[in-house]
């Protein structure tokens, strides 16, 4: 004989504290377990949402981020005459031509300045990342000292309104529109034409070369054939993958801390729970040698108290992802450990997420419920009665 589903609910609703103090212990395990994972998911929505993937980024062979990297113009040409580059109705290559250098702004209420990207562009670069969109004032001339800055950029940093100007490289570089990236990782970089700003930076070399391939399938072939011209030498990656690379030291940092802080709670919670499924085998000593009287099994008996604690994970874990889903409104502004500069991401709750936090509190109201689960079912009928 099965015990019903509705006599276990109700053993939960009659010990009400005892209920929500140990729900409530494994809901903050398991607001701190998605959260961890939400954080990890907005960093990589941004990192790859930067990229497009018909573009190819190419940076010098050995060098890990576009900061690091050189690239002459005679490169930089040569890559633009590849045949699998896509053309213009001009005829002209769609490829941007960029230089990466950090400049320091001072956020909002603070008076320590942060790293941001400062990104010399080509006229062609808002063409190769169409979710670049001025949202206020224009585009910079090409050609002039005016910048636009990212939308992140213009909500948190000082000096950076329509019309003021911020002073680098001993010039001064008028703010003319702000742009929105699609909450990728642009919407933390400054913009400029890229001649004036290798000129204020006395820069004689590209950072790095994005080119729009003519198809998709064109990566390989455009890959091998820059490498195999020894005039180039240059690695190209496609633009996602290179993004996405960018931000794997810091998402590894971000899981492994998480993680750690998880299990460490999870071990309280999981506690906590055997504590108050060993109180609750306790006090129904009587009833549990009833019910054997009455010719439910040992295993019926284990069942039973298994599902208990595995309704307490379960609603713990559906009150952790409810507090954690308002997180989702947070943004949050860190050093990327690649670029040593200022990132902005914010939390994203995936149904991937989902799963996994409530797979995982089932899993802690299952370790903290076996064990006396395992002490109820054994328990001797005549002794059960007599304890009684």
């Amino acid at each position: 004989m099965k015990i019903p589903f509705n006599y276990i609910f109700r053993n939960l609703w009659t010990r009400k504290l005892t209920t929500l103090l140990t729900a409530g212990g494994m809901a903050l395990v398991a607001f701190v377990f998605a959260a961890v994972l939400m954080l990890d998911a907005g960093l990589n929505r941004t990192m790859v949402g930067t990229g497009s993937v018909d573009n190819v980024v190419f940076i010098r062979k050995g060098a890990e981020t576009e900061i690091q990297s050189g690239i002459t113009r005679d490169q930089a040409a040569l890559v633009e005459s590849q045949p699998q580059v896509a053309r213009g109705a001009d005829g002209n290559a769609m490829a941007s031509k960029e230089s990466l250098v950090l400049i320091s702004l001072t956020k909002t209420g603070q008076d320590k300045g942060s790293n941001i990207v400062t990104r010399g562009v080509s006229p062609m670069a808002q063409v190769l990342r169409p979710q670049v969109k001025i949202v206020q004032g224009r585009m910079f001339q090409p050609g002039s000292s005016e910048i636009v800055v990212g939308k992140n950029i213009h909500e948190e940093f000082d000096g950076v309104a329509i019309g003021q100007k911020l002073r680098f490289a001993q010039r001064e570089w008028l703010v003319v529109g702000t742009f929105d990236a699609g909450k990728s990782a642009f919407d933390s970089e400054v913009w400029g034409d890229v001649e004036q700003l290798m000129q204020a930076f006395r820069r004689v070399n590209y950072s790095s070369v994005i080119v729009k391939m003519t198809s998709v399938d064109s990566f390989d072939a455009l890959v091998k054939a820059v490498q195999d011209d020894i005039r180039i030498a240059l690695d190209g990656k496609r633009e996602r993958l290179f993004y996405e690379d960018q931000s794997r030291a810091l998402s590894t940092f971000i899981s492994f801390l998480g993680i750690f802080l998880s299990v460490i709670f999870s071990v309280g919670a999981m506690i906590g729970a055997a504590i108050t499924m060993y109180s609750s085998v306790a006090m129904r000593t009587g009833e549990i040698g009833t019910l054997r009287a009455l010719g439910f099994r040992q295993p019926s008996i284990l069942v039973a108290f298994l599902i208990e604690s595995l309704l307490l994970g379960l609603v713990g874990g559906i009150a952790g992802l409810a507090c954690a889903a308002f997180l989702q409104s947070i943004t949050i502004s860190t050093m990327n450990f690649q670029s040593f500069s200022q990132l902005a991401f914010s939390f994203l709750l995936t149904f991937k997420i989902v799963l996994q936090t409530l797979l995982f509190s089932v899993v802690m109201g299952f370790v903290g419920g076996f064990l006396p689960a395992v002490k109820a079912a054994r328990m001797k009928i005549v002794d059960s009665l007599r304890a009684a």
